[in-house]
């Protein structure tokens, strides 16, 4: 049975904000991890939540409800209204039977910014009950020290629950400078509190497909150090089995590559389907069965031949990192030119495309070349190139997916042990 975890903000998307945005992330990598999300605010819509979510709506944890503005005005002024008791039992009430079902819940900026004290202190009193279980306060800001808050928070009761450490609670950061300014404020060490970065979603930022993502989940592309893309069909003119002995080589300096072939073979040529079944087998041969991909025996169900449509191929060009074309020959070389577009480099033989389109802004080499020079020649531009290092940085260690593993679904985990 999977995990329950709350997710509690004073509001959630629609509402467009930094902290929503990164709800809305959470929420769609937890999903995808197997875990069932509740988001829990004061405003909000489900539609506007990633598919399998749920969403409970409590007006009163809104910043923005009647009530709440008129308590947060005289609290800003350091008085506490008549309203701030009732208020506050009345949140207590209504989050108390709904919290103590949940496995986890991540409060977001609730238990360090002024917008909601009626709700920040009925947390403090759920805790203190028990009735909140794996709690997680991701503190993105925090009013005691920004210069546009701290002015509107006092010494006392409720102000200073903003600044209390509870050991009830994990608290998290979203930057180093952020750890050590959290720290200073609830007077702990710096190593109790988690780092944990904002990260990139590929799939927005790349327009991938859900077939295109699924596939390169299915490729390992997030992970490798460096991706060779291959757009071609798996015939002999393009000299595949010399790409291999590349990639072979790059794996012996110390990377950890990717070769795709996106093309399939023709399955009704029976020389055609010889030298692929050959490719195979020099990658078993080479133990390069990680490092070497054909889309073609890639798809979901893998006793079924895969093909792509040239979307999804956009798609890869998109996410790879280099155009590897060792062609014996070409007629022409169209995907130089595809590279060119989506500001891929080229490393090729000296096909016309190449040659005549290309020029200087392509890296060429001699047929004859070894494949170790030709690795080194690949490798000298990556170790030499500052857009390769940060880009492969981000993809690996980044995106929302890497840092739910890595980071947050530990970080559940100990809370939930705890």
């Amino acid at each position: 049975m999977a995990l329950q975890i709350a997710i509690l903000h004073y509001s959630a998307p629609p509402i467009v904000g930094g902290v929503e945005a990164v709800i809305q992330a959470h929420a769609r990598s937890l999903i995808k991890a197997g875990w069932q999300v509740t988001v829990i605010a004061g405003r909000g819509e489900i539609q506007a939540l990633p598919e399998g979510t749920r969403f409970e709506l409590i007006p009163e944890m809104d910043s923005q409800h009647p009530e709440i503005l008129q308590t947060s005005l005289e609290l800003e002024q350091g008085r506490i209204p008549a309203q701030f008791e009732s208020l506050t039992n009345h949140l207590e009430s209504v989050l108390a039977p709904v919290l103590e079902t949940f496995d986890n819940v991540i409060i977001h900026n609730l238990f360090t910014k002024h917008f909601n004290l009626p709700l920040t202190t009925a947390l403090f009193r759920l805790l203190d009950k028990g009735s909140l279980h794996g709690c997680i306060a991701w503190c993105h800001d925090f009013s005691w020290t920004s210069p546009h808050s701290q002015s509107k928070v006092h010494p006392g009761y409720p102000w200073d629950y903003l600044k209390t450490y509870n050991q009830n609670i994990i608290y998290v950061t979203v930057s180093k400078s952020r750890q050590q300014e959290l720290a200073g404020l609830l007077g702990v060490p710096a190593q109790e509190i988690k780092v944990i970065y904002n990260g990139v979603d590929p799939q927005n930022l790349l327009a991938l497909s859900q077939p295109g993502e699924a596939l390169i989940e299915r490729l390992g592309l997030w992970e490798s150090d460096l991706v060779l893309l291959m757009p071609v069909r798996v015939t002999q003119a393009k000299n595949i089995e010399y790409a291999i002995q590349v990639t072979a080589a790059l794996k012996q300096r110390g990377v950890h590559p990717t070769l795709l072939i996106t093309g399939p073979p023709d399955p009704h040529d029976p020389t055609n389907m010889e030298y692929y079944r050959g490719l195979q087998e020099q990658r078993h041969q080479m133990k390069l069965e990680r490092e070497v991909k054909f889309v073609y025996d890639s798809g979901p169900e893998t006793d079924q031949p895969y093909e792509i449509d040239f979307g999804i191929l956009g798609e890869l060009y998109r996410v790879s990192d280099l155009l590897f074309m060792p062609s014996h020959r070409e007629g022409f070389g169209m995907p130089v030119m595809e590279a060119g577009l989506v500001g891929l480099p080229v490393v090729s033989t000296n096909i016309p495309a190449a040659a005549e389109i290309g020029g200087q802004d392509v890296f060429t080499f001699r047929l004859e070349s070894s494949p170790d020079e030709v690795a080194q020649m690949v490798q000298t531009w990556a170790e030499g190139s500052s857009t390769y290092h940060l880009r492969t940085r981000v993809r690996k260690e980044y995106t929302w997916r890497a840092i739910v593993n890595r980071d947050i679904l530990p970080l559940l985990k100990q809370s939930e042990a705890a």
